[in-house]
């Protein structure tokens, strides 16, 4: 039998990673930024790639930056846009700016300078302005002033950051001290001149959301005469606050909210053809923090709004984009682990699906041409063109040549019977719950495989059809195991009532739908019962770490844990503590018992299992202390455990050589505790000290 050349992370690093595209405003060529990773230097560059949807091979329009992306065509097709830090005529940017290049090539050139940065941006129709984000202290007036704090902000000698607000850090990062993101006009120089940048909040009061304001956040009408934006109307912001949705007239810099309801957070507003309607996301929070973001248009002429796709049980996903006809839109979600792109009809609120996933990452449509950027559980994000009466082509082949002489494992979606989340007779069948199985590359069912649970994090999120650079089913796979992704109760795509189950009595479902897949594997000819792993990140993380404190030692082998959450009371030093309440039914004050019952280091005695901990210090989601505090748990009690930990990561691995120890730790770990694998004696000897 021929030996398969499998997927190792060396390979999975050289994967060239496309971003979302931006179509010519004549449907015939498309730009993307396209990023490449260096082991060996451990870094990475992103440069700009101008694709052909007619045929012919993609040219690389960018080389000097090494973060050049958000690239946006000008509606005139003159020029794009993208944001990079670069080093122009002597000057290096210190904050990332705004660049411009002709799409037949040339040097890029810094539209303007601004002190603070340049983040999101639009287009106006005229092809002359541009509305982009900035982060800005809001009782500064002129870019003068702005520029002078900034540099004596960067000159001082104190570390400390020191604020009263509630929301004052985001992910991986503090937010700005002192300051928030504000829409700026930017109106391009001409003769090689830098633009001009007027700023369109200043002195208004108005700002858009803290948590990473990006281009969905705001939209610039058809007639470029306004700008539709969400904003947080709350005295104190906080992440969980619900936005509403403003307009500022461009001429008179007069603003008018349009649509604010206590009970609705608004988002993702988008101009129809005509300007007379706006399309956005309405989630009735205000019902339950679970409720979905549906599909809801506002109408100019009646001052009136609706949410058109109330009956429709499926989560509404930004960017919306309407078709020229101002009569449907194109958007985005979710669908038993998959996801896919919708037209959404507004006449008759019914969604036809229009490009099927894998799981669609990104789309633009102009002059009647459809691109989409799409990926699946067996390949990376690939660009394909949908022209009018002709089949679909992809346009480029950028990885095609290094993942030919792969051999990848082959992935099938069964169902199986899980928890039973609505009340009934307790000898009925449990709701159905889809799972992803790989299988090895040369899987023969004649033979025994160990199985290695992958859970995904969330809750409210899903393991679909895509291809996961930091959690890589086909890497796993590779190394001998047959992989299972449950899309445990709680899991988004799977209707409203299987997403909110878990509500307030988190871990118990999942842990039976977990429970439950293992039995079915097991009942498997191929499977090894001796060879059971169970790992997950976040969410994931959690419930490895609930399963540790619940599941009868020896059922599974070894659990690794990345970045999960181990203590409900000390999360509250995440970024996000304000959920907790909504998720977990009270505060630890109120309720002390009803948190403790779901939080798994209240169960740390009955932990037996060896488990690798993995967590990142730039962790704010899940801060590094939850994993530390797991570890030092298993220590004190004398359970097998290993640490990795990360001082220059956040939630997630991205770094090239991290990535490599981080897979590395954790086949070495699951190998260590593998019968099967050359370690029975060991692990013979490690159950009998237990």
């Amino acid at each position: 039998m021929a030996k398969h050349q499998l997927l190792d992370v060396d390979t999975l690093w050289q994967i060239e990673r496309l971003g979302t595209p931006s179509l010519a405003p004549d449907g015939a060529q498309a730009v993307a930024a396209l990023t490449r990773y260096s082991m060996d230097d451990n870094t990475s560059r992103s440069s700009l790639w101008l694709l052909s949807t007619l045929g012919g091979r993609p040219r690389a329009l960018t080389q000097c930056g090494p973060k050049d992306g958000q690239p946006q065509w000008s509606p005139r097709g003159d020029l794009i846009a993208f944001v990079a830090k670069r080093e122009q005529q002597g000057a290096k940017d210190e904050e990332a700016q705004l660049y411009l290049i002709a799409p037949d090539g040339g040097e890029a050139v810094r539209a303007a300078t601004v002190a603070t940065g340049v983040d999101a941006f639009r287009w106006l129709p005229d092809g002359r302005r541009i509305v982009f984000v900035s982060w800005v202290w809001p009782e500064l007036k002129g870019e003068k002033a702005q520029a002078k704090r900034m540099a004596e902000f960067k000159k001082r000698k104190e570390s400390g950051y020191a604020t009263s607000e509630m929301q004052y850090r985001f992910w991986d990062h503090n937010l700005p001290m002192g300051r928030e993101p504000q829409l700026h006009l930017l109106e391009l120089g001409r003769d090689g001149k830098p633009g001009r940048v007027k700023n369109l909040f200043e002195g208004r009061g108005f700002a858009l959301q803290r948590a990473d304001p990006d281009a969905d956040s705001f939209d610039v009408s058809p007639d470029g005469r306004r700008v539709a934006f969400a904003y947080d109307p709350a005295p104190e912001k906080r992440i969980e606050n619900r936005l509403a949705l403003a307009e500022l007239d461009l001429k008179s810099g007069r603003i008018a909210t349009l649509v604010r309801d206590a009970d609705w957070h608004l988002d993702s507003p988008r101009y129809a053809p005509d300007g007379n309607r706006i399309a956005f996301l309405a989630q009735h929070d205000a019902l339950k923090h679970t409720q979905p973001e549906h599909l809801a248009v506002w109408d100019r002429e009646s001052g009136r709004w609706d949410v058109v796709s109330a009956e429709w049980d499926h989560a509404v996903q930004a960017p919306l984009l309407w078709e020229d006809d101002g009569l449907a839109l194109l958007l985005m979600a979710e669908q038993e682990g998959r996801r896919h792109l919708w037209r959404f009809d507004l006449h008759d609120r019914r969604a036809e699906r229009v490009v099927s996933g894998g799981t669609v990452q990104g789309f633009d449509k102009r002059a009647g041409v459809l691109l989409t950027l799409a990926d699946a559980v067996d390949h990376p994000p690939q660009l394909t063109a949908h022209l009018p009466a002709q089949a679909p082509r992809r346009i480029e082949s950028f990885n095609d040549r290094l993942l030919a002489p792969l051999t990848m494992g082959r992935t099938e979606e069964v169902w199986f019977n899980g928890a039973r989340a609505a009340e009934g007779p307790p000898d009925g069948p449990g709701d159905p719950v889809q799972m992803w199985l790989t299988y090895p590359p040369g899987f023969d069912a004649k033979k025994k495989y160990p199985i290695l649970h992958v859970i995904h994090g969330g809750p409210h999120t899903a393991f679909g059809d895509a291809f996961h650079y930091r959690w890589n089913v086909q890497a796993f796979a590779a190394q001998g195991y047959v992989v299972a992704c449950v899309n445990y109760h709680g899991s988004s795509g799977f209707g409203y009532a299987f997403l909110d189950s878990i509500t307030h009595r988190w871990g118990a479902l999942e842990l039976q739908d977990i429970e439950a897949a293992t039995a079915w594997l097991l009942t498997k000819p191929w499977a090894d019962a001796r060879r059971v792993f169970a790992t997950g990140g976040s969410y994931g993380g959690f419930m490895v770490a609930w399963m540790n404190g619940h599941v009868e030692p020896g059922r599974y082998a070894a659990y690794v844990c990345h970045a999960g959450c181990f203590d409900w009371t000390a999360m509250f030093a995440d970024d996000a503590f304000s959920w907790h309440v909504k998720e977990l039914g009270a505060y630890y004050w109120d309720d002390p018992a009803l948190v403790l019952s779901q939080s798994p280091h209240a169960f740390a005695g009955a932990m037996r299992t060896p488990t690798l901990v993995i967590h990142g210090a730039l962790d704010y989601r899940v801060p590094d202390g939850q994993g530390l505090a797991y570890y030092n748990t298993l220590k004190a009690r004398g359970v097998p455990a290993r640490l990795l930990w990360f001082a220059d990561e956040n939630h997630w691995i991205l770094k090239p050589r991290n990535s490599r120890q981080w897979y590395g730790e954790f086949f070495a770990w699951l190998k260590r505790y593998d019968p099967g694998a050359g370690g029975a004696k060991a692990a013979r000897k490690r159950s009998s000290q237990h």
